[in-house]
């Protein structure tokens, strides 16, 4: 198992999915874990299952004053922060003509501000101890997309782009950033996906992976506690893709 002894790992969107797995995994690796969510009674239930190594914080990451008082509450709680996992995200199925800017900013504000933010607050004590790990959580529709994904596609290009600039910037003082690329996920992220189209796309989309089969957040979570340790000591600026093979295909 990968060993995360003596981090503090926290965690945005981890009252589900591929979030509150990721918290599980690291707790289960010994992290002391900040599960953060704009449910908080959702963070709280995750905090709950993890048990004594977790607290937890209700935060909406596109508030910079939110962010900064949840990262202090358990920073105070846990410790100083030594991981970072960006998770939080939403989608849009936004026209590009008839979307609104209010949709945009909504869209943006948590796939790539959220992220921003969340790493702003917690750098200081990384470059400070001169160590630290920063996993944003991006998707494939960053590097390859379908009709009808405006403006998620965008927004985790961007979250990309993002990882890679600042490991630049970061990594002389010893903070390691990375990207994880997932593919079809069984979330109920993709679920309202499924459901807003017919029976035969997720026939489909199952059909497209080299596997045969959709991933589950623990395949994801597996990969993220990999890079928050000090056995990917030497990865850094890159975009993991766990999709199965999707990417891997012409059509």
């Amino acid at each position: 198992m990968t060993d995360l002894t003596n981090e503090v790992v926290l965690v945005t969107g981890a009252a589900r999915g591929i979030g509150a797995a990721v918290a599980t995994m690291a707790a289960a690796a010994g992290a002391r874990v900040g599960v953060l969510d704009i449910d908080g009674e959702g963070a709280r239930e995750t905090a709950r299952r993890i048990g004594p190594a977790a607290g937890w914080a209700a935060c909406d990451i596109t508030c910079e004053d939110q962010v900064r008082d949840a990262v202090a509450t358990l920073r105070e709680d846990l410790g100083a922060p030594t991981g970072l996992v960006n998770n939080a995200g939403r989608n849009s199925y936004a026209d590009v003509v008839s979307m609104t800017t209010q949709q945009w900013d909504e869209v943006f504000g948590v796939d790539l501000k959220g992220a921003w933010l969340m790493a702003r607050a917690v750098l200081p004590d990384m470059t400070a101890r001169g160590r630290g790990s920063i996993v944003n959580i991006a998707s494939m529709h960053a590097t390859m997309t379908c009709p009808g994904m405006f403006p998620y596609a965008s927004a985790k290009a961007g979250l990309v782009g993002l990882t890679r600039s600042m490991a630049l910037e970061v990594g002389p003082q010893g903070v390691r950033v990375n990207a994880v690329s997932p593919g079809y996920i069984e979330t109920d992220l993709l679920a309202e996906y499924f459901d807003q189209e017919q029976p035969h796309v997720r026939q489909e989309a199952v059909a497209k992976h080299i596997l045969g089969r959709l991933g589950t957040p623990d395949q994801v979570a597996s990969v993220v506690t990999f890079l928050l340790s000090d056995a990917a000591g030497f990865v850094t600026g890159a975009d993991w893709a766990v999709d199965g093979g999707v990417s891997a295909r012409f059509a």
